[in-house]
């Protein structure tokens, strides 16, 4: 029997978005009017949601449910109809979207200002890509790929964003698919750099490793997009929210494992992990 040789990706863990935000909401719950609430999860993970509701910050998820007090807007962004009624309400709005959220929010209703019809790559039911969708018009569509297209796409002029969190192999295959059929096709690849960083990093590493473990809450899009791409890489990878969902018959044989994480996913929750990897022997 010998422990298994334990290797953590250069860039799991915790991006500069999700940092800020909640740098952001920790001041707020310190300094900002109450009650302090964020309009949907901050971010997805459960345990650091529970951590902040410890912490005095709740989560709504409407912006009727509250009529004084702070509201956070969620990394991921809200649909700008939501904002307007924060205002409207008069309360205090504290705007913890990540900046590459806001930057494709602009550059969606640019969009449709001039005229194009949006297509939008991304999760169709993800907070973030309602967010787009509310800037990119009514008429915007959204894909995760080709297939949920219509056969004809009801434009000659066509403008693309994509979901912060989603990998350029999907957005090639969007892009090669639309190309031939419009007349005009302006693509902005909203793609951020921490996403394209740490897929880079994740993909490199399960292809030297027996078995990859990704950590990081099951309702985080890009936690899901590393546990797909690591797959491609190496079949043996398992997608963990935290250490309890550990089993040791994963590693039966084998010798490395590569540990990964999604943006979402705190320094200790990686440690958590890693700990009890180091006491599984094979």
């Amino acid at each position: 029997m010998s422990p298994l040789e334990i290797r953590i990706s250069d860039c799991a863990g915790f991006c500069w978005g999700v940092e800020r935000a909640l740098e952001m909401t920790l001041e707020a719950a310190d300094h900002a009017p109450a009650p302090v609430n964020s309009l949907g999860p901050l971010i997805h993970n459960p345990g650091v949601i529970a951590d902040l509701k410890r912490r005095g910050v709740g989560v709504i998820d409407g912006p009727d449910e509250v009529a004084e007090g702070t509201v956070i807007l969620r990394s991921h962004g809200v649909p700008r109809s939501a904002r307007e009624k924060l205002v409207a309400h008069g309360l205090t709005i504290i705007d913890a979207t990540c900046p590459f959220v806001t930057s494709a929010h602009e550059k969606a209703a640019r969009l449709k200002k001039d005229g194009y019809l949006v297509v939008i790559l991304g999760e169709r039911d993800h907070p973030e890509v309602l967010g787009l969708k509310s800037y990119a018009g009514k008429d915007s569509l959204v894909a995760e790929s080709p297939a949920d297209l219509p056969e004809e796409i009801p434009s000659r002029r066509v403008g693309v964003v994509v979901q912060t969190t989603q990998s350029h192999e999907r957005l090639s295959e969007l892009v090669s698919y639309l190309a031939p059929q419009v007349k005009e096709l302006l693509v902005h690849n909203t793609i951020c750099s921490a996403t394209e960083q740490r897929q880079a990093a994740a993909i490199a590493m399960a292809a030297e490793v027996d078995v990859v473990v990704v950590v990081g809450g099951r309702e985080s899009g890009n936690t899901r997009r590393l546990a797909e791409l690591c797959a491609l890489q190496q079949p043996r990878t398992h997608h963990v929210e935290s250490a309890e969902e550990i089993d040791p018959s994963w590693f039966h044989g084998l010798h490395t494992v590569g540990i990964t994480a999604g943006a979402s996913t705190p320094p200790e929750q990686i440690e958590a992990v890693a700990a009890a990897l180091r006491r599984v022997e094979t």
